[in-house]
This record gives C-alpha cells, sequence and structure tokens, in this order.
C-alpha cells in the first residue's frame, strides 16, 4: 500500500517573475528609436527577422526565439503599454510571429509584429491582417492611464472589420482598456448575448450588429493638438474672399482651443441668405480642425427617430443618421454640418426632430435607440446653417455662438464673379481666359441683372452661361476669342 508523505512536499510550481516595465507613448508608427517592446539581448544578438512565440501569457514577460541551435527564451524588459494586452493574446493563443527588430545597446528593439503559419496549423485570426488591423487601432489610440487590470475584470467582444463574434472578443480582449469605460461595460454585456443560446436569434444578431458598429469606431479623447493659425488663415483665405468678420471670429475660436486644447462649449451658428457661403465656411473649417465631417440635413427630416433610431425589439431595427455619422467616419471625433437648422422643428412625426439634436449639442453624451449605449459627444463640434434664426427655437440658439453672415455689396460680387466664379468655370470647361473676356460695362451689366437675388449662386450660373457660349462661338463660329459688352450680355440673358 503506497503512503504519501505531505510533511515536506516537494515543491512543483514555479512562480513566473515579471520582467518588464511599461512606458507611454502617443507615436502612432514604431521604429527602432520608438519601438513596441524591448527584448534582452545579452545573451545573443538576434537577427532582424526572427520568429517564435510569445510565452508565460499568465505574466507575458518572455519571446521564445526558433534558432537553428534550438529554442532559446528571452524576457521582455519593456512594452508600450497600449501593446500589453495585445502580447498577452498572442502568448494565450500561441499565434506563431515574426518580429522586425534591431539590436541596440537597451536590447532588441521590435518594430513590427507579422503572424505566420506554423507546422500547417490553422490561424486563430484566419489572416495576418487582424492582427495588423489590431496593430493599426492600437497605434492611433491614447496610453491607457490604468496600468492595473484585475482578473476579475479580464475583458473578453467580432473580426476584420470587427463583424465576427470571434474578432470582436479578439479586439475587446486586446484593446478594451483603450475604450471608455461605460462602452467597454456596454461591450462586454452585448457580447454575452450574442453568445448566449438562452436568447433568441434575433436579439443575438442585433447585439453583434450593434457591437460590430461601436467596436469599429476609434473612441478618441476630446484633447486636441494645436492649430497653427497661419494656416487655418491661409485655408479661410483660399475657401471664401471678404467675411472678415467671420474669418476672425472662427481664428478666435481656433486661437482658444491652442490654449484650452478641447472644443469650445458652443458650436457656430451661421445664419445669411441663401448663396453665401455659409456650407463653405463650414467645411473649411472642418478642413482646419482636421476632422471628418458630415452632415444632417434637417429640411428633409421631420421624425425623431430618422436621429434617433429605432428600438431592438423590431426585426427591421437600425441605428438613427446620428450614430451612422459616427460608424461613416470612424471615429467620435467629428464635425456635424447640421444645414437649415430654421427647419428642425417641422416634424411630422411622433415628435420634434429639434428636441433631439438638444442632446447632441449638450456634450453630455448621446444615446441611439437601437445602439443603447451613451456615446460621448465632447469630440463633437456643430456648425449649423440657417437663413432665418426667427424660426429657432430659444433652447436651440443657446446652444451656438451665432455669426450673422451678410449679403455681397455690389463690389464684393463683382470682385467673385471676375476673379473666382469666372475662371473656375473657364478652367473646367478648358478655356483660356484670353478666350472669354467679360468687359467692365458687362460686368456692370451682369452685377445690375441679379442684383436683386442674394448670394452668388446665380452669379456662377452667369459665368457657365457666358462660358458655355463663348465656347458655342468658338467651335461653331471658328472665332478665336470672345469679348462680351453690356449689349450682348443683355441679349445673352433676355
Amino acid at each position: 500500500m503506497p503512503v504519501f508523505d505531505f510533511s515536506n512536499p516537494e515543491s512543483t510550481t514555479t512562480t513566473t517573475e515579471v520582467t518588464y516595465t511599461t512606458f507611454h507613448s502617443d507615436k502612432n508608427v514604431a521604429t527602432p528609436e520608438d519601438p513596441i517592446l524591448l527584448l534582452d539581448n545579452a545573451p545573443r544578438q538576434w537577427a532582424h527577422h526572427s520568429c517564435g512565440v510569445f510565452t508565460n501569457p499568465a505574466k507575458h514577460t518572455a519571446f521564445e526565439f526558433e534558432e537553428e541551435d534550438g529554442i532559446i527564451s528571452a524576457n521582455i524588459l519593456q512594452i508600450d503599454s497600449r501593446f500589453v494586452s495585445l502580447i498577452k493574446w498572442l502568448g494565450e493563443n500561441h499565434i506563431n510571429v515574426r518580429l522586425s527588430g534591431k539590436n541596440l545597446p537597451d536590447g532588441y528593439a521590435v518594430y513590427k509584429i507579422r503572424e505566420i503559419a506554423y507546422g500547417g496549423a490553422t490561424k486563430l485570426s484566419a489572416e495576418d491582417g487582424f492582427l495588423q488591423f489590431m496593430m493599426e487601432r492600437l497605434f492611433s489610440s491614447s496610453a491607457p492611464l490604468d496600468e492595473t487590470l484585475k482578473e476579475e475584470d479580464s475583458e473578453l467582444g467580432d473580426d476584420m472589420k470587427l463583424t465576427s463574434i470571434q474578432s470582436i472578443t479578439d479586439f475587446i480582449t486586446c484593446a478594451g482598456r483603450t475604450l471608455p469605460d461605460n462602452i467597454r461595460l456596454w461591450a462586454r454585456r452585448n457580447l454575452a448575448v450574442a453568445k448566449s443560446h438562452e436568447v433568441s436569434p434575433e436579439e443575438r444578431r442585433h447585439a453583434q450588429r450593434a457591437l460590430s458598429i461601436m467596436m469599429n469606431i476609434q473612441w478618441k479623447t476630446d484633447y486636441f493638438e494645436s492649430i497653427d493659425p497661419d494656416e487655418a488663415r491661409r485655408i479661410l483665405d483660399e475657401e471664401l474672399y471678404g467675411m472678415e468678420r467671420v474669418k476672425q471670429r472662427i481664428i478666435e475660436t481656433i486661437i482658444q482651443i491652442n490654449r484650452t486644447h478641447t472644443l469650445p462649449a458652443y458650436g457656430l451658428l451661421l445664419v445669411g441668405p441663401a448663396g453665401t457661403g455659409k456650407s463653405q465656411i463650414a467645411y473649411a473649417v472642418a478642413r482646419i480642425l482636421k476632422l471628418p465631417w458630415t452632415t444632417l440635413d434637417m429640411s428633409s427630416i421631420n421624425d425623431p427617430e430618422q436621429l434617433t433610431g429605432s428600438s431592438r425589439i423590431y426585426a427591421n431595427a437600425k441605428t438613427g443618421i446620428i450614430m451612422d455619422a459616427f460608424a461613416m467616419a470612424g471615429e467620435s471625433n467629428l464635425v456635424f454640418i447640421i444645414n437649415e437648422l430654421d427647419k428642425a422643428a417641422s416634424g411630422k412625426g411622433n415628435g420634434n426632430p429639434a428636441d433631439v439634436l438638444l442632446t447632441l449639442l449638450d456634450n453630455l453624451g448621446f444615446t441611439d435607440n437601437y445602439i443603447e449605449c451613451m456615446i460621448p459627444t465632447s469630440g463633437v463640434y456643430p456648425i449649423a446653417t440657417a437663413n432665418d434664426k426667427s424660426q429657432i427655437s430659444a433652447p436651440l440658439m443657446s446652444r451656438f455662438a451665432v455669426i450673422d453672415i451678410p449679403d455681397y455689396t455690389p463690389e464684393e460680387k463683382k470682385v467673385i464673379f471676375s476673379k473666382f466664379a469666372l475662371p473656375k468655370i473657364l478652367k473646367r470647361m478648358s478655356l483660356k481666359e484670353s478666350e472669354c473676356i467679360v468687359s467692365p460695362d458687362a460686368l456692370d451689366a451682369v452685377i445690375e441683372k441679379f442684383s436683386d437675388t442674394t448670394g452668388i449662386r446665380d452669379l456662377e450660373q452667369a459665368a457657365e452661361h457666358i462660358a458655355a457660349n463663348a465656347l458655342y462661338q468658338i467651335e461653331v463660329n471658328h472665332v478665336s476669342s470672345v469679348t462680351f459688352d453690356a449689349a450682348m450680355l443683355k441679349e445673352l440673358f433676355d
């Protein structure tokens, strides 16, 4: 009968030592000087391209190199804090990888990681593309503030482009800590629903679709880099003629962003007659801020549900226009251009679309009925346009800094027509300026003809009509050029 002596048991458990430290980096690309991680190269110098696997996944502290003389382990000395979970995931799933690095005095600096096939085994993520997608997302993320992750908080949520359950799960595992806290919790709950067999297939489908939408959005902080005021002024001058007061107000906003590194609490409301360039100003501001932009045309929205989405209780449920805008932009920081805000109160459905806009403009977060999660809006900069501010409710008006845009003076219209509108049309029609000449009296006739209209759209149409007539005469009558006088233009427009 065997006897077991427990008085002095032999220790068979070894404790894995954490050998690495983390460092914070905001670089969006890795180089030997700014690597993803450093490996110990004291035992030997490692090859530029080296293959192997990460080991000790519980502590993720080493890499096993596949060398000609066998498997050799090297401790990890430092890791970019954004990549800690990804390295752990690679180790836990025994993903075979190829490192690209350079031997430096401090260690082997790894700046590229590629997944490779080994022994005919199927890759977990099917293609190296998933790993590269993950790394791209992590490079564009800010370093997590909290380095400590409790075991009970370990996070598990779809594929390349994050549509399958497996790729969502992998993404949340590797980059979950870079998500806002409420979205991370929401993702874990919806992932549980998507994987559950205790709910209907319809519920699982909706949960998976909502996860795919949310995980494919880059959730950025509300920190904004400084913007060069001189470059901003150049863009404004390039896009707009005159409007000095408007340009001054926009430059003031840029200076404010540079001081606070956050967006202003209020967006811009551009009020003026049709055709005065309100949308052009909005696009110029988006270009200056270097943000993606989306438009909401309030004249075509007559039901709040178009903005807020529909509940998942319906089989054909879908997200609203606002959530779609985040998904199309691919990030949470963007410019919302709200056209015809004065039409927002004319809802014909079950509610007022203008009320939905209030939650978007308050910077406190927006909730889509389909997603069922509070979306941070601190990185959203709203720019609205309107023709008649008397039609805008007081609560909506209070969310904006109002800029009144006057109509152009006759002298401004002359400059815009001769220096901008006509040359642009001529270039588009492949006409030389010497082939289509508008005399000074003809220019006066054009301005007088459209003196009762607002904006410059009629002037642009007139320029196109003139250029088309010149092209006709050159091609049909075989003249070398056309010079328009006042009489010719009056006959042309009558």
